[in-house]
């Protein structure tokens, strides 16, 4: 049994937490918040004793072994680093961090103090992920991944009508490549690894973030082609393209319909069961490492992190995305 504290208590850490209660394994002991009475009511909401307002108190309990960070990204490298400080393993949302540098002060904390540190990226860890990974060579010699992931957002209704919530605000390290983007970038890295080059656009907001944008990564025998968008939405399904046949995949950020489309006209289902709580796999995944003393996961590793990190990196330098978080690292 792990016992887990949160810290944030919007809608994700709601989800993760209803999807790790179905492993019985996981067991939810503290909420971190700002405000008393929020951290109380999400606390009783889900049968949690123990309630923190003060991080350097909540680091020094003894009443959790892992934490699951789902507060703003700008704020996620300096809760880990301490919280990781005191010996306990972190479970961070994705992006991971800001920027590349805040990740590597993450990881020396991780292996300094002995504990696991992993991205809660879900849809590498889920069963039609697998079965893609499993299937690849059928298509012959891959030429080009395609992944779209645009989803028009509800805040920017908000955002048009003149109120800049968190998910368009610079200081929280946020927008479209960030939020959506990530997840078209990390299941690339995962199956090809680092790409040699890296080309960006995007359309810049008012507010100081990307609304949307597209990358093309080279590799050496084929590309990438990524989009994102919170201002635009897309019916696209993504693609993997082989000399052979194409894998298609309805939803990249979370893979539920999976075929490979060969190019005799022949279609192959690869399909999988999927719990609708798809959380859970991520999480099964993190306690599993724990139970067996590994303090790097194979899937979402620290290598898999940095590339991930570094693309994004680049490609916020290409379009001209800056955060107040890049500044930290000049300092």
């Amino acid at each position: 049994m792990t016992r887990f504290a949160v810290i944030g208590t919007n809608w994700i850490t709601e989800e993760l937490i209803r999807a790790a209660q179905e492993s019985p394994q996981f067991t939810l002991t503290a909420v971190y918040s700002r405000k008393e009475e929020t951290a109380r009511a999400f606390a009783d909401k889900f049968g949690a004793a123990h309630i923190f307002t003060d991080l350097e108190k909540m680091a020094q309990s003894d009443q959790f072994d892992a934490v699951y960070i789902a507060s703003p990204n700008s704020l996620h490298a300096e809760q880990a680093v301490l919280l990781m400080n005191q010996g306990k393993h972190v479970l961070c949302e994705k992006p991971i961090a800001s920027n590349t540098g805040e990740l590597d002060k993450m990881i020396a904390a991780a292996k300094k103090n002995n504990v696991l540190l992993m991205e809660a990226l879900k849809s590498t860890f889920l069963p039609n992920f697998q079965a893609i990974r499993d299937h690849l060579h059928k298509i012959g010699p891959v030429r080009r991944y395609f992944a779209s992931y645009c989803q028009y957002s509800s805040r920017y209704d908000a955002y048009k009508s003149g109120t800049v919530l968190n998910a368009f605000n610079p200081i929280f390290s946020n927008g479209a490549m960030m939020d959506l983007g990530v997840y078209c970038i990390y299941p690339m890295v995962v199956l090809f690894g680092k790409p040699v080059q890296v080309a960006a656009n995007a359309v810049l907001l008012e507010s100081g973030v990307d609304g949307e944008g597209s990358i093309l990564a080279k590799y050496g025998e084929m590309d990438g082609v990524l989009m994102y968008s919170k201002i635009t939405q897309s019916h696209l399904p993504s693609e993997i393209q082989g000399e052979n046949g194409t894998i298609v995949i309805d939803k990249i950020s979370q893979p539920e319909k999976i075929e490979i489309r060969y190019r005799d006209g022949s279609v192959e289902d690869l399909s999988q069961p999927q719990q609708a709580r798809n959380m859970v796999y991520e999480v099964e995944h993190f306690i599993g490492l724990l139970e067996k003393g590994i303090l790097e996961s194979p899937v979402n590793s620290y290598e898999n992190s940095r590339i991930a990190m570094g693309i994004m990196d680049e490609a916020r330098k290409q379009f001209g995305l800056v955060y107040p978080a890049d500044h930290k690292n000049d300092q």
